[in-house]
């Protein structure tokens, strides 16, 4: 079985994350721990597949604590010292739901969800434990404790937000039960909108992006916002906004928070982990700051940060483009902190100011057609194409196939997980020669391994 994708398990309500699925994973996940906490987003299938999964890990002998409706972070802030079950397609269409799983604030891993799976495969059918076996259930109510632990922490790192003016658009989506609460208590003047949970999301599409967040950048285009602030459904993705409504390119914003984290550190090996498609940007204000990067899968910042530490580095920051992980807060990924500590630094520095180091060169992403069967194959012979087609860049294989060039340009080509194609991210100050140079040697490979 091939269930978890690269953020748990995600796809339509009624065909493959349906209250039989939630009841059986429930069922499995209650074999590795004896409390539980569940909770949800705004989606309208939410509460009967919450459901579903509490009855399975009672049924399984694990004590349930429902949290009812909350941002994922907040659901992994909950499940600190026991394990937790999220019900969320975060971006995906309302007709989508999804399980997401937790240990102590950590997404479950791929040895973890392998577990899941292997157990599925054998005892989808299994029954419950015996009668007194079961365990209980209850509620428990935990968004006035986090957004509480959320602003002090935010204040402490990044300072107070007195004289900000923000406008964040929560996009009918859980950040709306903490996001503006938590700057408004940082002392910042917020303007919400689409600050109702609606599982419909009937403002705009779920997943933030330049298109679907047009009302927020006339908004703070037309207005005097300092900076807008956009989430997704269940408040783990973020984008930023200048005070002239122009999104900031997320690589930027990952930028400026990972240089403030190894500046502010005493640790002696500061290690800032984010993925092969992120910019070189990145990896020169780390260094510039004293710290060094390492990369990781897509979606897999959680493994990547135990791997860095295991080694002996101190990981200040984790971060994927729109998805931040602050450690010294929690190992899991956090938009609400993220939107806490950007505020706070625009607000003592000034957003134009914090970008002024970075610098940003035009950057592009092209998508190959590439049947799922030719994959393999075809980056086997980009293995050694690529590097002959640009001998002068440092190649890295670990996670897809990444070239980085001595002017600070880098491409990376990687297979979809989810989509039949090869991705071609490119960075350079000329990125359409770039990515002319690169898409030869890609569209041969392709075309011979079929």
């Amino acid at each position: 079985m091939d269930l978890f994708g690269t953020a748990g398990v995600r796809g339509d309500a009624r065909t493959k994350v349906t209250p039989s699925l939630a009841l059986a994973v429930g069922r499995t996940a209650a074999d590795a721990g004896s409390e539980f906490v569940v909770g949800r987003d705004g989606r309208e299938t939410g509460e009967g597949i919450a459901a579903a999964v509490e009855a399975g890990l009672e049924s399984g002998g694990a004590d349930v604590h429902r949290l009812g409706r909350l941002p994922t972070p907040a659901l992994a802030y909950a499940s600190r010292g026991r394990r937790g079950v999220m019900i969320t397609a975060s971006h995906n269409p309302p007709s989508d739901n999804g399980l997401k799983l937790f240990v102590d604030g950590t997404e479950y891993d791929r040895e973890a969800e392998r577990r899941i799976e292997s157990r599925l495969d054998g005892e989808s059918g299994a029954t419950p434990v015996p009668w007194h076996q079961w365990g209980a259930g209850g509620t428990l109510d935990v968004l006035a404790r986090y957004r509480a632990d959320v602003a002090e922490y935010a204040r402490d790192t990044a300072g107070g937000c007195t004289g900000l003016s923000v406008a964040v658009d929560c996009g009918n989506g859980t950040a709306s039960l903490v996001v503006p609460d938590v700057l408004r208590e940082l002392g910042a003047g917020v303007t919400a909108l689409n600050a109702n949970v609606d599982g419909h999301f009937p403002s705009r599409e779920s997943k933030p992006t330049p298109e679907s967040l047009a009302d927020l950048r006339r908004f703070v285009a037309d207005g005097d916002s300092d900076l807008g602030i956009g989430h997704d459904g269940d408040g783990d993705r973020i984008v930023v906004l200048d005070a002239d409504g122009d999104v900031v390119h997320e690589d930027t914003v990952l930028a400026i928070v990972a240089e403030h984290y190894v500046a502010a550190t005493e640790a002696a090996d500061p290690v800032v982990v984010t993925t092969p498609n992120a910019s070189g940007r990145i990896d020169e204000r780390i260094e510039a700051a004293g710290g060094r990067i390492e990369r990781v899968r897509l979606g897999a910042l959680h493994e990547g940060i135990a791997t860095a530490e295991a080694s002996g580095g101190t990981v200040v920051f984790a971060a994927e483009p729109w998805k931040h992980t602050h450690p010294s807060f929690g190992p899991w990924i956090d938009a609400a902190v993220s939107a806490a500590v950007v505020a706070g630094l625009t607000a003592s520095t000034g957003l134009s100011a914090l970008r002024e180091p970075v610098q940003e060169r035009p950057y592009r992403k092209v998508s190959f057609d590439c049947p799922d069967d030719r994959k393999p194959a075809a980056m086997a012979r980009l293995e050694s194409r690529l590097p002959e087609a640009f001998p002068e860049a440092d190649v890295d294989a670990e996670y897809g196939l990444r070239l980085s060039r001595p002017d600070g340009s880098w491409l990376l080509v990687r297979p979809s997980g989810t989509e039949p194609y090869l991705r071609l991210y490119a960075e350079s100050n000329d990125v359409d020669a770039l990515v002319d140079a690169a898409s030869e040697p890609i569209e041969r490979a392709i075309d011979e391994s079929g």
